[in-house]
């Protein structure tokens, strides 16, 4: 009775901390896109130039693709669930300069701002890793994963009606009201993730990454404006070429990048975050295109006449579908494999704009398009951020999921401006775009999502937890090792861990990553196991260490005593024993009361009376 009480316990916290993570994902969800129905507005309110006014969404897709792998970096380095307040914290400090401006300039500002709130996206998702059991965190990352194309939607939505109804400044009230809740009920309700990676900011990778994504989006954002083929705009491309490219060079070179290039060439990896892509091509594109063409006037000879609001409700289905898609997708990862929902929703996707690209003359023709559309970004971006979360290990899961947000910005910010280019090409002397424009554009999108199909079918069918890694090196060459041995006063013992993991049916289990973390909370050994699941590790001295073992999405965890109090009849320098078995995450930890002293490690944070563990 007590046993089920404490699982009933655990899976409402879990409800309610992803309740918490929906909300605030949400919260940046619906500020990338509330804004852009709105800038007509914004623009005759303030008087400004066309020009001056993209910078609204330039701003933000900027600041977010510097800030998204750094605080990604910092979460797996100092706690998630701390970065996740603090990204929230400025976001909300972004909306509050947003609502209060009254200039074009502050209210750039405050977009740039709240740009640095697109880091709550990677944030979330390793929580989710670091705290839920297994079985769990496919659907809650479907979940989270559809958030992004719900806001969007919703953003469209509410944007409408808030721009007929009220002046623009209640956009960023709104938005600052849902952001304060989600950073009030992060702080008191989310607990802090368990692992931590070691090492420090590399600062000069992330200068490097940073221009030449602002260089890249700059050009793609000017490029309609200034024209393709101006040398400033063939000037920005080159620098963000020669940038990213010294970036990976010098990432490459770096004993602890911000980005690991190892991490990012896996075949899972790389194939996953081209596709997300191409994914976020399709998506911000039809955000775009199809409000513009159902709110065409009558005498355009296409579209229906409809205003903002009407416009946002065309686009309603998509997030509604998405809601469902997500949890769905996640359901479907766990029975099937995460590759199954990337493709049946990118064909999905795919036969979406294909339709429209062949049939838009009714309205039915828009909302069936669109709802297809919906249903398959929803699938699709679930997949993609469990594939990512499958390839990577736990303390690269902040870095490895801003990659995959920068990687649907990207896509959605040269989506954008391709089909508004595409449009400007046929717009003739009446001032709008002619349908040929449009079909032009639909089909564009369609040739996008054709690409990221052929990219999905080359993701490995078997997706492995993590690339081989060398054996151990003796603790002395490990500087957190060393240190931990130093501070204990103790000298390294060889091989003082060994142990066997096993599948839950009592397989071996064969290639399966062994982590080792000390009190600190930092990693201090790692290792595979051999064919027949056994495996052994230096640790740097007597202690309480963490151990995790993961293989294709299984994990196991239990925490070991190194150096045993005289009493348990355990000497310093034996070997200890520290067999593993693949469950979930979030399986009890068995510790030895004898041993229990009340550890203040990040790793049991949660069990403050470890002696009552069992």
């Amino acid at each position: 009775m007590e046993s089920a009480t404490h699982v009933e316990s655990g899976r409402q916290h879990h409800n309610v901390t992803l309740g918490i993570l929906v909300l605030a994902t949400m919260a940046y969800a619906l500020q990338q896109t509330l804004v852009a129905p709105a800038m007509p507005a914004i623009q005759d309110d303030l008087g400004v130039s066309t020009t001056a006014i993209t910078y609204l969404l330039t701003a933000f897709l900027l600041t977010g693709s510097v800030a998204t792998p750094v605080m990604g970096r910092l979460g797996d380095m100092f706690g998630k669930k701390r970065l996740l307040v603090i990204a929230l914290g400025v976001f909300a400090f972004g909306s509050l300069v947003c609502a209060l401006s009254s200039s074009i300039e502050v209210l750039i500002a405050g977009r740039a701002i709240q740009g640095i709130g697109s880091a709550v996206f990677p944030l979330a998702f390793g929580i989710i890793r670091d705290e839920f059991p297994r079985e769990r965190v496919a659907s809650a990352v479907g979940l989270l994963s559809a958030t992004f194309g719900i806001g969007g939607g919703a953003g469209i939505v509410l944007s409408g009606v808030i721009v007929d109804n009220l002046d623009y400044e209640w956009i960023f009230w709104l938005g600052l009201a849902v952001i304060l809740i989600a950073l009030v009920a992060a702080a008191m309700f989310v607990p802090e993730s368990p692992v931590l990676a070691a090492g420090k900011v590399d600062w000069g990778g992330a200068a490097l990454l940073s221009g030449g994504l602002v260089a890249l989006l700059v050009g793609v954002s000017e490029g309609n404006s200034w024209g393709w083929s101006d040398a400033r705009i063939l000037g920005l491309f080159a620098a963000a070429a020669a940038l990213l490219i010294a970036w990976v060079g010098y990432e490459n070179r770096h004993p602890a990048p911000l980005v690991d290039m190892r991490m990012m060439r896996r075949r899972t990896v790389l194939t996953t975050n081209l596709s997300a892509l191409l994914l976020g091509f399709g998506m911000f594109a039809g955000f775009i295109l199809l409000p513009k063409f159902v709110q065409a006037p009558d005498g355009a000879g296409y579209g229906f006449g409809s205003s903002v609001t009407e416009a946002g409700l065309f686009m309603l289905p998509s997030s509604v579908v998405m809601l469902f898609a997500g949890p769905v997708a996640g359901w479907m990862c766990n029975r099937f494999g995460d590759r199954v929902p990337l493709l049946l929703g990118t064909t999905l996707a795919l036969v979406a704009y294909a339709f429209l690209t062949v049939a838009h003359s009714e309205k039915w023709m828009i909302v069936l398009a669109i709802t297809i559309s919906g249903l398959g970004i929803g699938f699709s971006f679930a997949a993609t951020a469990n594939l990512i979360l499958g390839a990577v290990q736990p303390t690269e899961t902040g870095v490895a999921m801003g990659m995959n947000t920068i990687m649907r910005t990207v896509g959605g910010a040269v989506g954008g401006q391709i089909g508004a280019a595409v449009l400007m090409a046929h717009t003739g002397d009446s001032g709008l775009p002619s349908e040929s424009g449009y079909t032009v554009a639909f089909g564009v999108l369609a040739g996008g999502v054709a690409v990221a199909l052929l990219l999905v079918l080359a993701i490995p069918r078997r997706v492995v937890a993590a690339v081989p890694v060398p054996a151990p090196s003796p603790v002395a060459a490990h500087p957190v090792a060393a240190g931990l041995a130093a501070e204990a006063g103790a000298e390294p013992v060889r091989e003082n861990l060994v142990g066997t993991v096993r599948t839950a049916t009592g397989a071996s289990a064969a290639d399966a990553m062994v982590t080792v973390i000390g009190r600190s909370g930092r990693e201090v050994a790692r290792t595979r196991t051999a064919a027949d699941g056994t495996y052994g590790l230096d640790l740097p001295g007597a202690g309480l260490y963490y151990v995790v073992a993961q293989l294709e999405g299984q994990h196991g965890s239990e925490v070991v005593q190194i150096g045993a109090p005289v009493d348990s009849g355990s000497a310093d320098g034996e070997s200890v024993r520290g067999d593993l078995v693949l469950w979930g995450a979030s399986r009890p930890v068995a510790i030895d009361a004898g041993t229990a002293t009340r550890p203040t490690s990040p790793f049991l944070r949660r069990n403050a009376d470890v002696s009552s563990l069992s």
